[in-house]
């Protein structure tokens, strides 16, 4: 009887065997939505999917999970493979995902929408941010495929426009798992050397998964954080990459790049030419306008007669001198009146006046003061003596001084009335000279 129980762990292994030996359960595909969506921190992936109905445990462990391109989150609807097995601890089977794609939208499209919010979000596209491209590089550093048309057309255009430029080429690879990477090292080894003026970084056209290494987040971040100004020019016109958005420039081709980078050699030929004839204009004008000026200092009388016009001006000084020290004197003698005045006028309102006429207003104050306070108090002093006498008639002591008494209780109360006391009480009889402690020993009553 005992052999027909199991263990736990042997009944749940043996569910395990069956599942995992279910041709049908090896290679199942399910379309849901993801919820309990949690990223652990060694890249393994654990969420629940689920529809109306039904839902399922799931985990992706790392070594899947790498090779997608998006960011799985919550309410997402997904297309996954995978296979189902049993967790032995928990004793509850679930899904182990193989590959995940979104459903509805493809892979590629929601990982660029998705970097794209991402980087925007950071101000990694802000136009502030943005470096200068310098009008006349010395140096141009080109980062793209050396067997692409894509070189061949940015170097033609560069040396046709600006061949005065240096040139130099970065090979890099630009499709691929490992064309990232590459484009990385790249940017970063042309800013550890710091001989470019600027950067183009870019290639020909193609499918989006064939430029999808420009959208990658490593080197659209490479490109923000590089110190050299970078020209963006991946595909056509009508291609839009992460990188474009991140660049300082976009072009909308490679040879546009190059025309970016660079002016036209014939422009700033055109531009000096049209200077120098401006340069020549003004110095010629400038020339003219000095000569008229010298020829006029030349037929000036002071060139012509400087001894005479030496003696005029120190005619002129003596007059002038003369008439500034009369002004002079005529001031003063203004300002010493002006004083004088003034004094007078101080001394009419000069305190010490002021101060006698107070001190004598004070005196006078104070003597009328004086009188109507000893006034004041005789008339109260006369009103308190009135009042004081109306109170001696009524004080109980002038009272008992006419041979009357005042009796206590035993509770320092009056007593006013024979029933105010009982036989035997205690009673205290107040006299003038003192007082008497009486007992009660009779009481008789008398109608008034």
């Amino acid at each position: 009887m005992e052999n027909r129980y199991l263990t736990v762990t042997a009944l749940t292994r043996y569910i395990k065997h069956k599942i995992e030996t279910d041709r049908n359960l090896k290679e199942v595909y399910l379309r849901g939505e993801i919820s309990n969506f949690k990223l652990h921190s060694r890249g393994h992936m654990y969420l629940t999917l689920k529809d109306d109905q039904a839902r399922i445990q799931a985990v992706m462990f790392s070594s899947y999970n790498r090779f997608i391109k998006f960011r799985p989150e919550n309410g997402m609807n997904v297309l996954i493979k995978g296979e189902i097995s049993v967790y032995e601890p928990h004793g509850q089977y679930q899904l182990y995902i193989h590959d995940m794609q979104p459903d509805g939208i493809g892979a590629l499209y929601l990982a660029y929408e998705q970097l794209k919010e991402k980087l925007e979000k950071e101000g990694l596209f802000n136009q502030e941010r943005k470096k200068v491209i310098p009008k006349y590089p010395e140096h141009i550093g080109v980062i793209t495929s050396p067997t692409g048309a894509a070189v061949r057309d940015i170097f033609s255009t560069l040396n046709r426009r600006y061949p005065i430029a240096k040139k130099t080429l970065l090979p890099v690879l630009v499709q691929g798992e490992y064309a990232p990477q590459s484009i990385v090292q790249a940017i970063n080894r042309a800013n550890e050397l710091q001989l470019f003026d600027c950067l183009i970084v870019g290639r020909g056209g193609g499918s989006i998964e064939e430029l999808w290494s420009f959208n990658e987040e490593s080197v659209a971040r490479a490109i923000a954080n590089s110190s050299i100004p970078i020209i963006s020019a991946v595909g056509h016109e009508t291609d839009f990459t992460i990188s474009d958005f991140v660049a300082d420039l976009r072009a909308p081709t490679p040879t546009g790049a190059a025309e970016l980078a660079v002016p036209s050699v014939q422009d700033v030929a055109d531009r000096i030419s049209i200077m120098k004839a401006r340069i020549q204009r003004a110095t010629t004008m400038k020339l003219t306008s000095l000569r008229e000026k010298l020829t006029s200092l030349e037929e000036s009388y002071a060139f012509r007669y400087p001894v005479q016009m030496l003696r005029q001006k120190e005619l002129d000084l003596d007059r002038l001198l003369d008439q500034l020290q009369r002004t002079i004197k005529s001031y003063q003698r203004q300002q010493m009146d002006n004083v004088t005045n003034i004094t007078k006028r101080l001394m009419q309102h000069h305190p010490s006046r002021k101060i006698e006429t107070v001190t004598i207003q004070a005196t006078n104050v104070r003597e009328r003061l004086q009188r109507a306070m000893k006034l004041q108090l005789q008339n109260k002093h006369s009103i308190f003596s009135h009042r004081l006498d109306k109170l001696s008639l009524l004080n109980p002591l002038d009272i008992i001084k006419r041979g009357y008494t005042v009796t206590y209780d035993e509770n320092k109360n009056v007593v006013k009335s024979v029933r105010d006391v009982q036989i035997g009480e205690n009673v205290d009889v107040t006299l003038l000279d003192g007082t008497l402690m009486c007992e009660v020993r009779a009481i008789k009553e008398e109608e008034k």
